[in-house]
């Protein structure tokens, strides 16, 4: 188990690094919030952006995904030995996220591929946002199985229903969420993750 644990662990760090590919650019981080709004603006913050990198993030970011779903898949397993019902809605609600979030991934790096390899025109970017809108369910499916497997889990945990000793609850993407969402850290998600996945690594 602490294998896949591990691998897990290495899984979102490596999905970070896809996520920084997305969100910047050589001259630094890119605005998402201003470019949405402005075209000119978005039109200045993918001028330097490497067709290479999303690229690369896609296809990184496939692999990641595989990585750290053997861990989610892994504590449902492991989730067994305690509750065999917190085991059943985990392991769905992590199918239920792996699926659309990879899903969701690709699509985020080929809007963006797609936006500048179509020379960053108006036009690009009406086409490329408005099948970003129309997929975007795949995003919200995805986060939503997220939410009732770490739920899951806090719940097992802190009620001292499973080895862990009770304290460990914090060990969980949703308040490891709660605080680097006060600190302006990329790929917060992923790097929640990854701080779970090695604490769970350390606890089990």
């Amino acid at each position: 188990m602490k294998i896949v644990l591990a691998l897990a662990f290495l899984g979102h760090i490596l999905c970070g690094v896809c996520d920084c590919l997305l969100s910047y650019s050589p001259g630094g981080r890119i605005d998402l919030a201003s470019v949405l709004k402005d075209a000119k603006k978005m039109r200045e913050e993918f001028k330097a952006l490497p067709l290479s990198w999303p690229m690369a993030s896609i296809l990184l970011g496939v692999a990641a995904i595989t990585m750290f779903g053997f861990g989610y898949l892994e504590l449902s397993k492991w989730m067994g030995t305690f509750s065999h019902t917190a085991s059943t809605i985990m392991y769905i609600s992590s199918i239920v996220f792996l699926i659309p979030i990879v899903v969701h991934h690709i699509i985020c790096g080929l809007v963006e591929w797609l936006y500048v390899r179509l020379g960053r025109t108006d036009e690009a970017r009406t086409v490329a946002l408005e099948f970003q809108k129309k997929t975007i369910a795949t995003m919200f499916v995805g986060y939503l199985g997220l939410a009732v497997f770490l739920v899951t889990l806090f719940i097992m945990v802190v009620t001292g229903r499973t080895s862990l000793p009770q304290w460990a609850c914090i060990v969980n993407t949703l308040p490891l969420m709660a605080v680097l969402a006060l600190t302006k850290f990329p790929a917060k998600g992923n790097i929640a993750g990854a701080v779970m996945y090695l604490g769970l690594l350390m606890l089990i």
